[in-house]
């Protein structure tokens, strides 16, 4: 009996105690919480910012340019035709090889061309002698006539006779004419001085007429064929100057816009404008080059093109306004290339959304939202500069 007595004293205890270690730790809980809730609230952590990461716009001279792209095309270029259907008896350059114009590059095979001249000269013998014969009887005709041997009609049949003779006549030697100019085509002749591009026959191979046999070139003159847009096209004038570049080219291509197309293209309805190029020996046809053409030199806002970011409906700027991030819309205009750091740089006018001295964050600092803190390097953010605008 005192057992159970003492031992439910014991298990009253333990219960008595783990209710009141429960409460204990509510109210310590409790306390904590409201002391963190009385607590100031910390700061946000603020982004540290490089000097290469921020930009200001600045309004000031820049070079105005229209990126442009195309292939390179020889002014002067010509293509070797077969004037005859023969079999190409020999063929004495290849791709590479320097030509002059009125040179002998090839022969076509002559057999058949020599049998088609031996027989119009057979046929044109043959008409001489017929209308030999119609001349004859148109005099003798004419001698009786006269003597009231035969009557006027006769003398007309004759007259009618010797005139179809002597037009059967020229026509076979026009047929001995052209057979001979035929052999004269088979010799395959440069018609202009450059180098050959293309060989696309063999010797052994029959060719027919009008096939084409060799492509030459002239280096001489060379030209870029690049496509504008429409809404640039107004910009673009003969006479300015352009700058290209191409992988394995040293230094930039200087070009000048030559021509402008006056049609456009069907279904881009892009026109073409060709840029001459000063004579270099590493520029080949179909080349691919890249560059700009100077449009003019106007003063205006700008920043670098990568400090606009276009993964939303309309261009934005990320611009930094006492310590925080601030999205702005903008509206572009001209781009064209400043100095930057010492580097060209592409650089785009802004119309609208920014004022002169804004700093904004250029696309290596990340996507950040709108009101994030941000700390400002201790150097000042770089700006284009206008010492050299005119000519980045």
């Amino acid at each position: 009996m005192m057992r159970r007595l003492k031992l439910g004293w014991v298990v009253g205890l333990v219960v008595v105690l783990l209710v009141a270690g429960f409460v204990a730790r509510t109210l310590y809980a409790r306390a904590q919480q409201r002391a963190e809730a009385a607590a100031p609230a910390k700061p946000p952590q603020a982004m540290e910012l490089t000097a290469s990461d921020i930009v200001t716009a600045r309004v000031q001279p820049f070079n105005r340019t229209l990126p442009i792209s195309g292939s390179l095309k020889a002014v002067d270029s010509a293509v070797v035709r077969a004037k005859v259907a023969a079999e190409v008896k020999s063929l004495s350059v290849r791709e590479g090889d320097a030509v002059q114009a009125g040179q002998t590059i090839g022969q076509l095979d002559t057999l058949e061309v020599d049998l088609r001249v031996q027989q119009a000269d057979q046929n044109a013998a043959s008409a001489k002698a017929q209308w030999d014969i119609a001349q004859r009887a148109l005099n003798n005709n004419r001698a009786l006539v006269a003597q009231g041997f035969i009557s006027a009609t006769g003398l007309e049949t004759s007259i009618s006779n010797e005139a179809a003779a002597r037009a059967t006549y020229e026509a076979a030697l026009a047929a001995v004419n052209l057979a001979r100019k035929a052999r004269t085509d088979a010799r395959l002749v440069s018609p202009i001085s450059g180098l050959v591009s293309q060989r696309l026959v063999q010797p052994g191979e029959r060719v027919a007429v009008d096939a084409k046999l060799v492509e030459i070139v002239d280096l001489s003159r060379i030209e870029l064929e690049a496509a504008v847009a429409p809404e640039d096209i107004g910009s673009v004038a003969i006479g300015q100057t352009a700058r290209l570049a191409a992988e394995g080219l040293d230094g930039a291509v200087t070009a000048r816009v030559a021509r402008i197309n006056p049609s456009t293209q069907a279904g881009t309805r892009a026109v073409l404008v060709y840029l001459r190029l000063d004579p270099r020996p590493q520029l080949r046809q179909g080349l691919f080059l890249t560059g700009v053409i100077d449009l003019s030199t106007a003063s205006a806002l700008t920043v670098p093109l990568s400090a606009v970011r276009v993964d939303q409906a309309q261009p934005y700027v990320l611009a930094v306004v006492g310590g925080r991030v601030e999205q702005r819309k903008v509206m572009l205009g001209q781009r064209g290339e400043l100095p930057i750091d010492g580097q060209a740089e592409p650089v785009v006018e802004l119309t609208s959304g920014v004022a002169d001295g804004t700093v904004l964050l250029r696309g290596s600092a990340g996507a950040l939202r709108d009101g994030t803190a941000v700390r400002m390097p201790d150097t000042a953010p770089p700006a284009a500069s206008a010492a050299s605008a005119g000519s980045p």
